[in-house]
């Protein structure tokens, strides 16, 4: 327990310097933006005499590491700077969009473990037999297939052609309207998993076919133990260490994807609001979109570590 406990020290430790180091590259890379915060706010009509003072009163003039050590006060205090002429809060922008990304995220993220663990597990107990030989088949073509392509594809035969999911219009709340949620987020969320469905199925079923290679497991099977049973309570577990670590790798993929994905089906998640930055010229509404989501994508890996340690015993000891 003092290992483990001292294994997530070291993860909850690190936590700020990798916030600090995420914030220094956006701020930095922002830095190097040709669009002037200024003339974004104002106009290109305003005149010279409103920029300037638009940039005094906003510290644009300051040296850079005091904007810098300035954005950190105020990311600390949940400011993330303004944008638009009316000055609107970036904060609460990216606050109304997050949780679209994240729900995208975790529903892609839920079907592609679910297929993932079933294909993969049918795959490794039939092994080199057709159920195998298919699943790999439907594997390569799940991982060669782009997101956005599939995307397409799921519009034109379900909304298009069959009218039975919607692929565009507001997005409905789950506590209110739980049915029209599922319809209008399942196209979007399994364009978005089957990429990573195709890739987890390979790494599930190669782990357990080492796991089922074991020993251990031919002695308890050889001493009458039914096989069910030991893959349910012992392969299945040690099997899942390695697609854990790969799934941590994974949800970054399918954050950077929900991003594209969004714009395909006008959710308004960050995906929308980045573009909303790019096409608007507003580089705080684009800093401050890339900042949360590379945070989220830090704490998530760290979660997912923690969880690691957890299935993984032998790990405690280390």
């Amino acid at each position: 327990m003092n290992n483990l406990l001292r294994l997530i020290g070291r993860r909850l430790i690190a936590l700020p310097i990798m916030v600090l180091g995420v914030t220094f590259l956006v701020f930095f890379l922002m830095s190097f933006s040709k669009i002037d915060p200024a003339y974004s706010a104002l106009g290109e009509g305003a005149s010279p005499t409103a920029i300037e003072q638009y940039r005094d009163q906003h510290g644009l003039n300051d040296p850079w590491i005091e904007q810098y050590g300035r954005f950190l006060g105020n990311m600390f205090q949940g400011n993330l700077g303004t944008y638009g002429a009316n000055e609107s809060s970036v904060a609460d922008k990216v606050a109304g969009a997050f949780p679209v990304t994240m729900q995208l995220t975790f529903m892609g993220l839920l079907i592609a473990v679910v297929f993932a663990f079933i294909l993969g597990t049918v795959a490794a107990l039939y092994r080199d037999r057709w159920p195998d030989q298919v699943i790999r088949v439907v594997s390569i073509a799940c991982i060669a297939t782009p997101s956005f392509w599939l995307a397409v594809l799921l519009i034109l035969l379900f909304s298009s052609t069959l009218h039975l999911l919607p692929a565009a219009g507001a997005l409905p709340d789950f506590g209110t309207d739980p049915v029209g949620w599922l319809k209008r987020m399942l196209m979007p969320s399994f364009a978005l998993g089957v990429p990573v469905a195709g890739q987890l199925t390979r790494v599930i079923r190669t782990s357990m076919v080492e796991e089922l290679d074991k020993d251990y497991v031919r002695t308890a099977i050889g001493a009458g133990v039914p096989k069910s049973i030991v893959v349910s309570r012992n392969v299945l577990r040690n099997a899942l260490i390695t697609p854990i670590t790969v799934l941590g790798l994974r949800i970054g993929y399918l954050m950077g994807g929900a991003v594209v994905i969004e714009v395909i089906f006008n959710l308004p998640g960050m995906g929308m609001t980045i573009l909303e930055g790019v096409q608007e010229n507003f580089p705080t509404l684009v800093q401050g979109v890339t900042l949360v989501v590379a945070l989220a994508f830090i704490v998530i890996n760290i979660v997912v570590d923690m969880l690691y340690i957890l299935v993984n015993p032998r790990i405690r000891t280390v």
